[in-house]
């Protein structure tokens, strides 16, 4: 389901190429899960930076897991309490772990996160802090049978190799896939959109955040395997609510035979997906219809990501202390989990838009009303 008004009253927000800048550095980093730190090191500069010039109380912390967290209090108004709002976007990227030095450059690997095998013969990588170079190997055609064309690859027929007198490389690194951020026109490139687009997007919610929330903005470790940080960070903040900030996979390519696409997960260009229901989690019907109904009343274009496989951080975060209402809302990608995912600029806008949209009119008795209504 896609909604795109035919109403004037919206304008995206105005992404200026300080913006863009940051989430190709962002992008660029490598963080694979339970090694988060290049991308940590960025959100942690930004989010101080602000803090320290714009004279904003807040706190910044760094958890046991390596999570961001970080504290805006809102200020009083009227006799309704502030609810505290927990925002969710996890810093981590699928990759790979270095396991066994096979000597002459050549290393044995595990992957670290969902990848789809069939994606990694001749990829280009980057190893370890130093980003040093590397390639994933494979028999070449050449020397190749063809009944073995026919078989699917296996992860232990793969190598990575760093060429002689990579000393750099040791067991225990991670890799990721050497493919740096451009702008393709009104689309993005970057081998991290998932999630560095909610990662930025985090960071300008904080500069923006409004008075009638205590936003609770929680940068996440090890989503890729399970949602680790996420969990450990909603119970420390014990929020009354959270909205997880992702980017979802988009199912708008063609049809092999030619036939028209009828079966979309969601597509690029229709603006933020919001979530129904995932694999790991049914989202808060009280926050479907306000982000909906933030939408509809200011014209921003929106669709609802239909049902299905995958998940977000919302569930691990749903389920701790005594249940927290959750949501997610995802700017649509393709190619996720590989060497390089695309999005469009006018969805990213859009999404931000929308979330600024939702935090301002958030009304303080929203959770107090019918679940059913």
């Amino acid at each position: 389901m896609t909604n795109q008004p035919q109403t004037s009253k919206y304008h995206p927000p105005r992404l200026a190429p300080a913006q863009i800048r940051l989430l190709e550095r962002l992008c660029n980093a490598c963080a694979i899960s339970g090694d988060e730190g290049e991308v940590r090191k960025i959100v942690l500069e930004q989010v101080r930076g602000y803090l320290k010039t714009s004279g904003r109380p807040g706190d910044v912390k760094t958890d046991a897991l390596g999570n961001v967290l970080v504290t805006l209090p809102g200020k009083s108004s009227g006799s309704v309490p502030r609810l505290r709002v927990m925002l969710d976007a996890h810093m981590d990227e699928v990759g790979f772990m270095i396991t066994k030095d096979d000597g002459k450059g050549i290393f044995r690997f595990e992957i670290v996160g969902g990848i789809d095998l069939r994606q990694l013969p001749g990829k280009p990588v980057w190893i370890g802090e130093k980003h040093t170079p590397g390639a994933i190997g494979v028999k070449p055609i050449h020397l190749t049978r063809r009944e073995e064309t026919k078989k699917l690859i296996e992860l232990d027929t793969l190598r990575i190799d760093a060429g002689p007198g990579s000393n750099s490389v040791k067991v225990g690194d991670r890799a990721t896939f050497a493919s740096t951020f451009i702008r393709l026109g009104p689309s993005l490139r970057g081998k991290a959109l998932d999630n560095r687009l909610g990662v930025t997007t985090l960071i300008e919610l904080i500069k923006t955040a409004p008075d009638n929330i205590d936003l609770l903005a929680a940068f996440t470790v090890q989503e890729e395997i399970g949602g680790r940080g996420a969990r450990v960070a909603a119970y420390a903040f014990n929020p009354d609510l959270a909205i997880v900030i992702d980017s979802t996979p988009a199912y708008d390519l063609p049809t092999w035979d030619g036939s028209e696409n009828a079966v979309y997960n969601c597509r690029l260009g229709a603006g933020p997906a919001i979530y129904l229901a995932d694999s790991a989690t049914l989202a808060d019907p009280r926050l479907v219809r306000h982000l909906v109904d933030t939408a509809e009343t200011l014209g921003i274009p929106y669709q609802i990501r239909q049902p299905g496989s995958g998940g977000t951080d919302a569930g691990a975060i749903h389920r701790q202390r005594a249940g927290i209402p959750s949501i997610s809302v995802s700017v649509p990608g393709r190619y996720h989990h590989s060497f390089a995912s695309i999005s469009r600029l006018s969805d990213w806008k859009n999404t931000l838009g929308l979330l600024q949209a939702t935090l301002v009119r958030l009304p303080g008795d929203l959770l107090s009303r019918d679940r059913e209504q």
